[in-house]
């Protein structure tokens, strides 16, 4: 066991169960198959309500959270010629990425994108309900459908200056078909990236163990092709949460 927190498939099921639980079967069916697309239309047909307001569903915690680190991070790298380039990774419903778009001083052009259509047109509503005034008169929103394992089909190498991942990663590991699935992500997330730009992973999982999986899955020909540093972001309901910082490294030698 880590010096660090609790083990980590505990936490999810915690987690998922406080989420959904008036829907048990959904439970379980999410537990085991967090990386289909029929798992999440299901879950977000189930959860929302057609009646009522969107109320965004947050995994772990909201921006409030980590707006310390995501909007330095953005302003540090800010370009003065273009838009920022923002994706928000498997969004759901969450308020993450609007919230980006909304207090990003620099001008910056979010993507939110997830798997399943139906939290992609929840959130497009929801938007066109409550448009959202940002910081900047230049800046951009989006919310589009997209398989997180086929990033190279809607973004071309080096186009992206800042992926946040809230979850999705751990969603991806905790299924028992996604392991590789979250491995791919990874090796396209930093294929997508610009050499200035990072990848933030919000997660609850142990440092010993993500950090470890991290440098095993960030290698090119056996060469590092990132460079991969861990903050803790703090404690929520007795559970520690981390976030992890990926930056893609610039190979050089032979064959790269």
């Amino acid at each position: 066991m880590s010096r660090y927190l609790k083990p980590l498939a505990g936490t999810s099921r915690r987690v998922v169960g406080v989420c959904v639980r008036r829907h048990s079967s959904l439970t379980e069916e999410l537990i085991e198959n967090m990386d289909k697309r029929a798992t999440w239309d299901r879950f977000y047909a189930e959860t929302s309500s057609r009646s009522s307001p969107l109320r965004n569903f947050e995994w772990f915690f909201g921006f409030q959270s980590v707006r310390d680190l995501i909007l330095p991070l953005v302003q540090s790298t800010s370009r003065s010629d273009a838009l920022l380039q923002v994706l928000d990774l498997g969004c759901g419903t969450s308020d993450l990425g609007p919230c980006i778009y909304r207090h990003s001083p620099h001008p910056v052009q979010v993507t939110c994108a997830d798997i399943s259509p139906i939290a992609v047109r929840l959130m497009q509503e929801h938007v066109r309900a409550k448009p959202i005034q940002p910081h900047s008169s230049s800046s951009l929103l989006d919310f589009v459908e997209l398989d997180c394992t086929q990033l190279h089909q809607h973004f071309r190498s080096g186009s992206l200056d800042l992926i946040v991942d809230k979850g999705t990663t751990d969603a991806l590991l905790r299924s028992r078909e996604g392991r590789g699935k979250a491995g791919l992500v990874l090796r396209q997330c930093l294929m997508a990236l610009r050499r200035s730009g990072s990848l933030l992973q919000f997660s609850d999982e142990d440092p010993d163990a993500r950090m470890l999986w991290l440098e095993t899955e960030a290698q090119e020909r056996g060469v590092m092709a990132a460079d991969v540093g861990v903050q803790e972001v703090g404690e929520l309901r007795g559970v520690c949460y981390y976030c992890y910082h990926v930056t893609p490294r610039q190979l050089t030698g032979p064959g790269c």
